[in-house]
């Protein structure tokens, strides 16, 4: 099922990897091409239009993806994150309609992030009210990444005295989404703003699931698309480890491949166990996810801290091993180069990464 899957990314993407990336756009058509061919949400059972791949194997389909190109990535993120949102807070009729649509070419993103409420969703100034039997929705929501192509907004808002999530059609009256210009990374993402002015909803738009604790339903989305995240790391390691060990062994120096001068094989050697160190510790975090292990949420920051970190420093030694090879805005390198580090801010910067292992840290070493 992966192999037949990553030929439909294969065939999609091609080599317009590095036109997307330049002209800021994927091309809508290929994106719902993947919706309906089953891969932007391939962990949706079976029963609702999905693939039901495990975590391990929708991995590296992520990581495939990754490998290609980082948007198509992101979308393939921002769709899944918002089909499990759906999957694990809505009601049987939510799931069957909404999951549905996800997995017959409608696209979604998830919209959690606030001008003042990044990391610290308890800031988070969106309120979701019910009213006359419908609900009203205000907020400003900025960096939702997939929201460019969105048919479907999933909103993460206060709602009482506990958090809620509505699903919102893009297209609603008072829904305002603005493409953010030039981003640093990931540049076909269709990373946008949203203003979301009174916008009323039927009742049923509010996922029933949801209404937690803030903090409960922000990690609960936010472990989906950390792991997508640093499966995409992965990839992108892998993009970089392929391109950098051609190029060292077809471009000479003084007389011998690149890959015999010394320094230059010690990038090489490090760029491998980069990507292998990165691997792992998905392959890990995905395990748990597929046990349900008590220790998943912490395991996927661990996938996502390691492998965004990896993804920034191994981009720069194939940057350095490549030279002006690797310097042309749209090489598989350069995107690399500036997709790796916007992954170390999204979906938890690595400095709250590092402080919640900490906090793992002193409850499980004695």
């Amino acid at each position: 099922m992966v192999d037949a899957l990553a030929a439909v990314l294969a065939e999609t993407v091609g080599q317009r990897a590095g036109g997307w990336d330049l002209s800021g756009e994927i091309p809508e058509d290929a994106l719902r091409a993947l919706g309906t061919r089953g891969v932007l949400c391939a962990a949706v059972p079976a029963e609702f239009g999905g693939q039901g791949l495990s975590a391990l194997a929708n991995g590296e389909l992520t990581a495939h993806a990754g490998v290609l190109c980082g948007s198509t990535r992101s979308v393939m993120t921002s769709q899944g994150m918002a089909a499990w949102t759906v999957q694990r807070f809505g009601d049987d009729k939510q799931r069957v309609d909404l999951l549905g649509r996800l997995t017959g070419g409608e696209l979604a993103a998830v919209c959690f992030s606030e001008t003042q409420a990044g990391s610290d969703l308890s800031a988070i100034g969106t309120r979701i009210v019910e009213e006359d039997g419908e609900i009203v929705v205000d907020g400003r929501k900025v960096w939702a990444t997939a929201a460019a192509y969105a048919d479907l907004l999933l909103v993460m808002g206060v709602h009482g005295a506990g958090a809620a999530v509505a699903a919102v059609p893009a297209s609603a009256r008072g829904v305002t989404v603005e493409k953010i210009p030039g981003p640093l990374g990931c540049r076909a993402a269709g990373h946008s703003n949203i203003r979301l002015d009174s916008v009323r909803l039927p009742k049923d738009s509010l996922l029933v699931g949801s209404r937690l604790p803030m903090a409960m339903l922000g990690t609960i989305a936010l472990t989906y698309g950390r792991l997508s995240v640093a499966w995409g790391c992965v990839g992108m390691l892998r993009a970089c480890l392929a391109a950098g060990t051609r190029h060292v062994r077809d471009r000479e120096q003084f007389g011998r491949p690149l890959a015999d001068h010394q320094l230059v094989a010690r990038h090489i050697a490090d760029l491998y166990t980069l990507e292998r160190t990165a691997t792992h510790a998905c392959e890990r975090a995905a395990e748990s996810w597929d046990r349900q292990a008590p220790n998943l949420a912490s395991d996927a920051v661990l996938a996502k801290y390691v492998a965004a970190g990896n993804a920034a420093e191994g981009a720069a030694r194939a940057v350095q091993v490549m030279a002006s090879a690797a310097a042309e805005d749209g090489h598989v390198v350069a995107r690399a180069y500036r997709d790796a580090k916007l992954m170390e801010l999204i979906e938890g910067t690595s400095e709250i990464c590092q402080l919640i292992l900490a906090r793992r840290a002193l409850e499980d070493v004695p």
